[in-house]
């Protein structure tokens, strides 16, 4: 069943412009639809123009296909939806890809691929929105980071060298930033349960191993990484910047 995101009302995300990339499925997604239900002014960004279509028709958010990883395709949309929507209040950095790789087949093209498409456009679309944060004071950038480096995942280098590096870049964007009013955050999502996660390597022993693994004993999904989202792009954490906010039901305690 969805979950409905209008069971709290952030007042002031009503009339927010909010911009987040990666967001035509999966976190992103349900993204989309926690800060349309929030009644915020929504665009979002994805490579796959059939299911972006889609969501932005069920949704009345704005689609704009976007390759991250073409970082002055990436520029040119964010200069066009700030122009239309008249600002970017709340920036989320959502988009990323957790392929799986063994070290030995790592080569220098793939490495630049992996870090291209978790890390790279982070920064790129920071700096793209930050100098109209700060014409108006303020402004809220959501990171997307994974609790994958802080396990030590083995199989996925790539991806959990750029999880640890958005840590460095949230809190150094955070203190070059805040005082224009800018406030740069970065949600670590643990295992979420995506249709993704589902098709490619769940099974139901991995399953359990997460549960049994947690301290709160049931699978986190999309909505839970959400619901962050929304407090972080609200007023209500208007004293928080420069830190990490662990979804993870426990899942780094052990």
């Amino acid at each position: 069943m969805p979950f409905d995101y209008r069971s709290v009302q952030y007042r002031s995300l009503e009339g927010r412009s909010v911009v987040i990339t990666g967001g035509a499925s999966g976190i992103g997604e349900e993204m989309v639809k926690a800060f349309v239900a929030q009644r915020a002014r929504v665009s979002f960004l994805d490579i796959d123009a059939e299911m972006g279509e889609a969501l932005a028709a069920s949704t009345g958010a704005n689609f704009h296909v976007c390759d991250v990883t073409d970082i002055a395709k990436l520029r040119d949309v964010l200069a066009r939806t700030e122009s239309g929507q008249g600002s970017i209040d709340v920036l989320v950095n959502n988009a990323g890809k957790d392929d799986r790789h063994a070290l030995d087949e790592v080569e220098p093209e793939y490495w630049r691929r992996a870090l291209a498409l978790n890390l790279d456009h982070q920064l790129f679309a920071t700096q793209a929105v930050a100098k109209g944060m700060a014409e108006r004071g303020s402004g809220s950038v959501i990171m997307l980071g994974s609790i994958s480096w802080m396990r030590g995942r083995p199989g996925m280098v790539g991806y959990t060298t750029a999880k640890a590096a958005i840590n460095g870049m949230t809190r150094t964007l955070a203190r070059e930033l805040g005082s224009s009013g800018i406030r740069v955050n970065c949600i670590v999502p643990g295992a979420i349960l995506t249709e993704r996660q589902q098709k490619l390597w769940l099974t139901p022993e991995l399953n359990q191993q997460f549960i049994d693994l947690q301290a709160l004993k049931f699978r986190l999904d999309a909505s839970h990484v959400a619901k962050m989202a929304l407090f972080l792009g609200s007023d209500e954490s208007v004293g928080c910047t420069g830190a990490n906010f662990i979804v993870d039901a426990g899942l780094t305690q052990n």
